[in-house]
């Protein structure tokens, strides 16, 4: 974890020739520190750590719920490009979930000397599969903003050995619902977008969000419009959750960090759609009651 470097980045680039319905830019949002303890405040997001042939990165992710085993997920939500490289390469390796990595807000030379259970208060948990949409792994680059509109991925995790037989949801003690085929961008009001950003000004070390009205942002007209909002989060946050409260008054995952410019002044997130929940059924479906 501590030689996980800078993350890769899905770099907008110039939109210039950008097709279908786009709002303005937004104005660029600080984001904020999240408050310590996670556990507390942010249980079910936490750092996802994998190895790429660039050397060992890392992006964010979400405890979600799982349709097989309700209150015993072992399922985490985060972006396409945090598990595989889309057409540029193949499946990244050695996937590790740190849900409420370094809980108590450390700073990064403090976290240097800290303990197991200070950097990964729930334990570390290993990814036994991956999964993304087929146009993520078709048409996604790591530039141009390619594949953005299918770039989501779900994980099934296992605790590390000796950890016990309780599943990621009971260990964190929540696990988020995710909301498909939700509502239109323009009929959302509010979302806020969840991560460790790790590309400077940011270190990777503590947990940040950004909160606003999204807006619209489409890069193909073929293709399902993005989420867009205001926020100054680097790389490192891709795949963290965006979250909404919904008309029952519970929150849930509606999208995930994807694609932003450089410099940072907002981020856009995939509309999960049917392709979003077909990915998920996949794995849970593959488990089943196995876990």
């Amino acid at each position: 974890m501590r030689r996980a470097g800078d993350p890769r980045k899905n770099v907008a680039g110039n939109l210039a020739e950008t097709r279908g319905v786009s709002d303005p830019e937004p104005a660029p949002v600080e984001a904020r520190p999240v408050a310590a303890p996670y556990r507390r405040n942010a249980a079910p997001v936490g750092k996802v750590f994998f190895d790429s042939p660039d050397g060992p990165q890392t992006c964010s992710g979400t405890v979600v719920q799982d349709p097989a085993r309700p209150g015993r997920s072992n399922l985490v939500w985060t972006a396409g490009h945090c598990v595989h490289a889309g057409r540029e390469g193949g499946w990244f390796r050695n996937l590790v979930f740190v849900p409420s990595f370094n809980d108590k807000a450390l700073t990064a030379n403090a976290l240097e000397r800290a303990s197991a259970g200070q950097m990964a208060p729930f334990g570390t948990w290993w990814a036994d599969w991956a999964a993304t949409s087929d146009q993520w792994i078709d048409d996604g680059t790591s530039e141009g903003g390619n594949g953005a509109a299918f770039d989501f991925a779900v994980l099934h995790v296992v605790p590390a050995p000796g950890s016990g037989a309780r599943s990621l949801e009971e260990t964190v003690g929540a696990a988020l619902p995710v909301a498909f085929n939700g509502p239109p961008v323009q009929d959302v009001n509010l979302v806020g977008a969840w991560g460790y950003p790790a590309a400077p000004p940011f270190d990777g070390a503590t947990m940040h969000s950004c909160a606003g009205k999204p807006g619209r942002l489409s890069l193909k007209d073929r293709e399902p419009t993005l989420y867009r909002v205001g926020c100054t989060m680097t790389g490192g946050s891709s795949g963290g959750g965006w979250f909404a409260v919904g008309t029952d008054g519970r929150t849930a995952l509606v999208s995930n960090t994807s694609v932003g410019p450089d410099p940072s002044v907002w981020l856009a997130g995939p509309y999960l759609g049917d392709t979003a929940k077909a990915v998920l059924d996949k794995v849970s479906l593959r488990f089943g009651s196995r876990g």
